[in-house]
């Protein structure tokens, strides 16, 4: 019998092609819509661990109670033999050392004498190595403004409005003054290589970037750093790997009572970070919840037109004696694989645009020329687990549903009316 359904269907296209059409229409959007959700998390997650988090970070005990005063006395020492550590521990994450400090920004004139002055808030990352990934990951590229990156020692970039307000252009020389790691006055000259703007406020006011041995070698702090941050080798934060670097880190044999011991934690552990990734996750649910029962709707309605549109056919059969639970039957039997080829076929379409999306993604950044917040240019989506599932929901169940209530005028039909309606 179901063989010969589906030689009715595929044979008599008038009655199967347009529900199987919206069905896959249907279904490719849902597909498509979950997995650009999923991706737009995925985006908020990168920037927050790129700019300032990682996905893990490793840190002294003590710099961790007082993270927000950027205590560089309490960084972290022996760094190239904790990063050789970590890459032999965790060789499919890539670990940067990072160190956050503050100071004052001292402009002089032709003369050598003070022209300006204002507080930056620092950050040394690896700029100069070759392969370094740190450029790319603060998307120093696209905040540019003026100027280019840093390309030798002593090179700094500078947030735009910050130079704009000290007068500075590329090329001139700033002095840095800040504290060292002992707690010793810090004074260091750099070359303004270039400026830049985030987007962000905080950083676009006194933002000052430079490389990480420079810094180093600024604050005294020769093989160490505050941060040691931890990134998956494909951008994507997973919770549960995540943890379990942490668990295995912090496992360590260790002095409880020693505050400089190294300790992990992950990015949901940093402030706001927890509540940020609930709330979107709930948000993200209750969006692909309303779409999810909008094209249920949809294809509910599509049943039951498709339905309504052979009441006819119905009729026929049963004036020549067909059985009406059968003629129900057969028709939710029908509804149930026109559903089944749908979806599978709406699936396949909307992964293999998500799968594209995710591998190469959309470049829009022609569009947004003038706009200067830092935001994602490149257009993704993310495949999940879930991806491959959440079509059947309202390519069959509301399919199936919308033609079982629209076949109930079956039981309905009189065979009275049957003969009329064959008359005309």
């Amino acid at each position: 019998m179901i063989r010969f359904l589906l030689k009715g269907i595929l044979r008599d296209r008038t009655r199967s092609l347009f529900p199987f059409l919206i069905v896959v229409a249907g279904v490719f959007l849902t597909v498509a819509f979950f997995c650009y959700i999923k991706g737009a998390e995925t985006d908020f997650v990168r920037y927050g661990a790129n700019l300032s988090y990682g996905h893990v970070k490793v840190m002294t005990r003590a710099y961790q109670k007082e993270a927000d005063q950027m205590p560089n006395d309490l960084a972290l020492t022996d760094l190239a033999g904790l990063v050789a550590e970590l890459r032999r521990t965790y060789p499919n994450m890539e670990w940067a050392p990072r160190i956050t400090f503050g100071g004052l920004l001292d402009v002089p004139d032709e003369k050598g004498e003070t022209k300006s002055q204002g507080p930056a808030a620092g950050l040394g990352v690896d700029l100069l190595t070759p392969g370094s990934r740190e450029p790319e990951r603060l998307d120093l590229g696209k905040a540019l403004v003026r100027g280019r990156l840093p390309a030798r020692p002593g090179e700094v970039l500078l947030s735009d409005e910050m130079a704009l307000k000290l007068k500075v252009l590329p090329g001139d020389k700033a002095t840095l003054i800040s504290m060292t790691m002992a707690g010793s006055m810090a004074m260091k000259n750099f070359t303004v290589a270039g400026t830049v703007r985030f987007g962000i406020q905080a950083m676009d006011r006194t933002a000052m970037i430079a490389d990480l041995a420079d810094v180093q070698a600024a604050l005294d702090m020769d093989n160490a750093a505050a941060q040691i941050l931890g990134f998956f080798g494909d951008g994507i934060y997973r919770q549960d790997l995540a943890d379990a670097a942490v668990r295995r880190f912090n496992a360590r044999p260790k002095d409880p009572n020693d505050d400089f011991r190294p300790i992990m934690q992950t990015l949901r552990e940093e402030a706001g970070m927890g509540y940020m990734l609930d709330t979107m996750t709930s948000m993200g649910a209750v969006i692909v919840f309303v779409y999810l029962l909008a094209m249920a709707l949809v294809l509910w309605n599509a049943g039951l037109i498709g339905t309504l549109r052979r009441h006819g056919e119905f009729g026929v059969r049963l004036a020549i004696g067909e059985n009406k639970g059968h003629v129900y039957r057969t028709m939710i039997y029908e509804s149930l694989m026109i559903g089944v080829l749908g979806t599978i076929v709406g699936t396949a379409l909307g992964l293999a645009l998500s799968y594209f999306l995710q591998a190469k993604g959309i470049d829009f950044s022609g569009m947004l020329k003038n706009i200067t917040l830092m935001m994602p240019t490149v257009l993704r989506s993310r495949v999940t687990p879930l991806a491959y599932v959440i079509g059947f929901v309202p390519g069959i169940l509301a399919t199936l549903i919308g033609s079982a209530i629209a076949g109930r005028r079956i039981y309905k039909r009189q065979t009275a009316q049957l003969f009329k309606e064959l008359e005309t």
